[in-house]
């Protein structure tokens, strides 16, 4: 008889010695449910439901968590209890964890809120970092026409979102500003018939700004949103116009504004260059002095004159993210000092990380908020499913280019394949990197930034700046959250519920 074979006393006693005593098989107390798990420093693990809810769990524990050994006793397993990531009752826990998600994604029923008319590509400014590719101010031919606004029009009227936005962005969106006083009488004229909330928010450098525009704004409730990336010798090198005046047009427009119409008719937007990073508190301040609730510490992106002229190499997410810290602790101090100050990259984050409502923010969004979340109506009639998608087209690349509102339709569009492919291989549980990823579900999939970077809209995450900086991002959050104090963790709480 052989040694080795089926019957062979060896055989016979590897077989026994396989075998645990019945003990080891006895029912755990409790059950798992589905959760991502990342290591974070100082020992910790994070551990995120599938509705984005977390704690952190000694490193250490882990392995008894998943064993089912964990004491039902124990502080740990009541964290993991109040986000269902264990639970005595499977059953019922996912469906809790169910009705979360579901509310989380809401957004998703709401549809498209973001309407962009884009009226020209002309702009006084030559900004290095411009990402839509700017042409010279006489350049009539790449204005909107009223015959693609009229057209755009009818495409913000069948969504069948109740409260929608429309946004006139550029070039300077207000060179154009006869097509923009079109848009929005004809908008409340066709809006008698169906009953929506419609927001008008003007993108723009203000330096057109001048008393009828400023009349017609108060008359008909229009916002503005401007670009202030700091102090006058920052600003005034980032966006360069001619008269070295950029920053004077633009805080005297910002003090026109909140005087005339109120503080809360004008926000501003800043975009980080390589000669912002050694000045986060002097670009906070600047914002404070002209009586700004916030900041967005928004870094640059990757399209149109900032690829051309390689400014978009001069940093890496590592340092950016050390100015984006430097930023948000001096944010945290001032509100301290009893100064309320926002920073809105936190914000949107905290409210997926700690509310149970999503966020409309476009970069935000899973699957991708291409033409779900925006639509963009480009100023020579071709649409663009985000304002990503259409600066990659002033790159010379229309592969996000959805139609044109001369031969496409709103149902066409919206159920055509190409929309419905990117959404698809959007979807971050199954694209590679993003799948197993415990910070995917605060996260957001961006396929203009991987195809302008890596020329694939899924792209390979470990060597994704957006996925680097997000995730330095979240991880910054969570120290904050976990090892803060109880001031901080307090005005995170509510960042997440502000409206």
């Amino acid at each position: 008889m052989p040694i080795l074979g089926q019957n062979s006393p060896l055989r016979k006693l590897q077989l026994r010695a396989s075998f645990k005593n019945v003990d080891h098989y006895e029912k755990p107390e409790y059950g798992l449910l589905p959760f991502d798990f990342a290591r974070l420093q100082g020992g910790k693990t994070l551990i995120v439901n599938p509705a984005g809810e977390f704690r952190t769990i000694p490193t250490e524990s882990l392995q008894s968590v998943v064993e089912g050994t964990l004491p039902t006793s124990s502080e740990i397993y009541r964290d993991l209890e109040s986000i269902q990531a264990i639970s005595n009752d499977v059953q019922l826990a996912g469906e809790l964890v169910s009705n979360k998600v579901a509310a989380k994604q809401e957004s998703l029923r709401e549809f498209t809120g973001l309407h962009i008319f884009v009226t020209t590509l002309r702009c006084d400014h030559t900004c290095q970092y411009c990402q839509v590719s700017r042409r010279n101010t006489g350049e009539g031919s790449y204005d909107m026409s009223k015959e693609h606004a009229e057209k755009a029009l009818s495409w913000v009227f069948k969504s069948p979102r109740k409260v929608v936005k429309i946004e006139f962005q550029g070039g300077e969106s207000m060179l154009n500003f006869t097509l923009i006083k079109w848009v929005v009488l004809r908008a409340k004229e066709l809006n008698k018939e169906h009953g929506k909330t419609i927001a008008f928010v003007i993108a723009t450098n203000l330096t057109p700004l001048d008393e009828d525009i400023l009349s017609f704004a108060e008359a008909h409730d229009l916002h503005f949103s401007t670009s202030l990336d700091g102090p006058e010798s920052l600003h005034n090198a980032n966006r360069p116009r001619p008269g070295k005046n950029s920053y004077q047009k633009a805080k005297e427009g910002i003090l026109r504004i909140q005087e005339r119409l109120g503080r809360e008719r004008v926000s501003a937007l800043m975009t980080t260059t390589q000669k912002s990073l050694s000045m986060p508190k002097e670009i906070v301040d600047e914002y404070l002095s002209l009586g700004l609730d916030g900041i967005f510490l928004r870094p640059l992106s990757p399209y149109g004159f900032a690829i051309k002229t390689k400014s978009f190499k001069k940093y890496d997410s590592r340092e950016w993210l050390k100015f984006y810290q430097e930023g948000l602790d001096y944010v945290i101090e001032l509100n301290r000092q009893g100064i309320p100050f926002y920073e809105y990259y936190a914000g949107l984050l905290l409210k997926k990380m700690l509310s149970n409502r999503g966020t409309h923010y476009v970069d935000l969004q899973n699957p991708s908020g291409t033409a779900i979340g925006a639509i963009v109506f480009n100023y020579n009639g071709k649409i663009y499913g985000s304002d990503e998608g259409r600066m990659l087209a002033e790159m010379d690349n229309e592969e996000l280019c959805l139609g044109h509102l001369d031969a496409d339709t709103y149902e066409s569009v919206y159920s055509g394949e190409k929309l419905l492919s990117l959404l698809d291989i959007s979807m971050q549980e199954g694209s590679p990197g993003c799948d197993q990823c415990a910070f995917r579900h605060w996260c957001g999939s961006d396929p203009a930034y991987h195809i302008a970077m890596q020329q694939d809209p899924v792209g390979h995450k470990t060597f994704s700046g957006f996925c680097s900086r997000n995730m330095g991002l979240m991880k910054i959050i969570i120290d904050k959250l976990e090892n803060g104090d109880d001031f901080t963790k307090k005005l995170f709480r509510s960042w997440a519920w502000r409206r």
